[in-house]
């Protein structure tokens, strides 16, 4: 007899009744193009290994242009033929399936491991110094030699570990950018972001600087911008590199140094600083490329908005007070901060410049989600933010009544904005965090979302008064959150 106090009778058995697990569809089968492309990668991946460890005595005497080739060029090729064909077939759009299922996206035993292994190499990478002075024999090395034929080519020059760093940089963001292109390729916006972001990666911070270390010139990445790139604006940086006897040309990248620094506000009021974060900038190009499997892993809690909103202009205070400190410290002929000028230079380059931003800002990658410098340390995207929060014309607009509350846009935000509760009040989304790469428009099923530059003054409520939005968004995080997280009224009757 069935108790009516429960809603359904558990005592009832599927497998007695001749129910059985549904068949298990064959897998389909995997083409033949697809077979070659994983072959070239596992050829790469077992040539590399084997090079690294020095087990190979033809790839060892063959540091040449036929090593680089059976090595990082198989293994770049064979990725991106595997993503182009993974992808070329499929639907257009995000796609869902196994993403939380996934160990390597889920914080699972793979995500963790991955982890691990990426903030492994940057430590490896930024401490080499440290260990060969202890005696021991880095890991870099061989990899470091095996790029010489590039290095000769590309800075007349022996290959260093800060060149072997560039290359995979580099070829991290050309190569999953191809996958970016497959995935995304409903979308003008993203296949024009993509190829922006691969485009300025290999020009400007990559093929131009190598040119200036090829002719003896001050090396500058042309992606970079002060406070990004905090040392611009050292004294040092520029009275002893570009004005210290390079010459023109040492004139011409102080005056883009500080040409950038100038056209920051600017492109920040027409474009937001989507301009730079999601089109130009190198960070945000390894993380929109080979980071973008990882993008949901990002908190979405007010706490960690919070959290955020300290962190990112804490870094900011402190890039600032060190640059007019240098400044002051010079014009006092050192006597401002004595012996203890290089320290400073030392701490902050190491820790801010190496540490949070390589080690925990890609590292953490597959725990943390993509953009955790972006977030929490880059002073960059804190002057932009702020400049886009309070002055610019870029919005996201929103469309309540169509909202369906699916969540797409929300966990697919990877600066931790809860896109969701602004769509679902009709809000245009106007946060200094957000960097425009336009994924919550581009997943939202219902085209709920929309990027759009317009008048800065209607943009919410408030925004004729520039100066008091920034004051009160400075002092609550209640009103600097358009009241997000307030509790729905009750529907009469409840």
């Amino acid at each position: 007899m069935t108790d009516s106090s429960v809603p359904f009778d558990y005592d009832f058995d599927e497998e007695a009744a001749g129910f059985g697990e549904p068949p298990r569809l064959p897998d389909p089968p995997v083409p033949a193009a697809k077979r070659i492309a994983f072959g070239l990668i596992s050829l790469g991946v077992l040539a590399l290994a084997l090079y690294v460890l020095g087990l190979d005595p033809t790839l060892g005497r063959g540091e040449g242009w036929a090593a680089l080739g059976a090595t990082m060029g198989m293994l770049g090729l064979g990725t991106v033929l595997f993503l182009y064909l993974d992808l070329k077939d499929t639907t257009p759009g995000i796609k869902h399936d196994g993403t939380f299922f996934r160990s390597v996206q889920n914080r699972g035993l793979v995500g963790w491991a991955l982890g691990v292994f990426i903030t492994g190499f940057y430590i490896v990478l930024y401490f080499y110094d440290d260990l060969q002075q202890m005696g021991m024999s880095p890991v870099l090395e061989r990899p470091i030699r095996l790029l010489e034929p590039l290095a000769q080519l590309t800075q007349g020059g022996d290959s260093s570990r800060w060149f072997l760093y560039g290359v995979l940089y580099t070829l991290a963001i050309l190569v999953f950018g191809v996958r970016m292109f497959m995935k995304y390729r409903h979308s003008r916006y993203h296949q024009l972001r993509t190829a922006s972001v691969m485009f300025f990666q290999f020009v400007f911070a990559w093929m131009l600087p190598n040119l200036l270390i090829y002719f003896n010139k001050p090396y500058m990445e042309f992606n970079g911008v002060w406070p990004l790139k905090y040392d611009y604006m050292w004294p040092e940086k520029i009275l002893g590199g570009f004005l210290g006897g390079a010459g023109v040309i040492g004139v011409v990248l102080l005056a883009w140094a500080v040409g950038a620094v100038l056209a920051t506000p600017v492109l920040t009021y027409f474009f937001g600083k989507r301009w730079y974060c999601s089109w130009v900038c190198g960070c945000g190009g390894l993380a929109e490329t080979l980071g973008d499997p990882w993008r949901q892993q990002s908190n979405k809690t007010a706490k960690a908005w919070q959290v955020e909103r300290w962190m990112i202009h804490s870094v900011l205070v402190v890039v600032v007070l060190v640059t007019v400190s240098l400044w002051i410290d010079h014009t006092m002929n050192g006597n401002l901060y004595g012996t203890w000028g290089a320290p400073l230079r030392k701490w902050y380059g190491f820790y801010i410049g190496a540490v949070f931003s390589g080690v925990i800002g890609v590292g953490f990658y597959p725990l943390m989600g993509t953009r955790v410098w972006c977030r929490f340390g880059c002073p960059q995207a804190a002057i932009l933010g702020i400049w886009q929060r309070v002055f610019s014309r870029f919005r996201i607009t929103t469309n309540g009544g169509q909202c369906m509350s699916c969540g797409n846009c929300s966990t697919y935000c990877e600066m931790g904005i809860d896109v969701r509760a602004y769509a679902q009040q009709g809000e245009n989304i106007v946060r200094a965090s957000c960097v425009g790469c336009g994924v919550c428009a581009a997943v939202c099923p219902r085209g709920v979302l929309k990027l759009e530059n317009g008048p800065y003054t209607d943009r919410f409520e408030g925004a004729e008064s520039s100066l008091g939005t920034l004051v009160a968004a400075a002092k609550s995080l209640e009103i600097y959150a358009y009241q997000a997280w307030e509790p729905a009224e009750p529907v009469s009757g409840e």
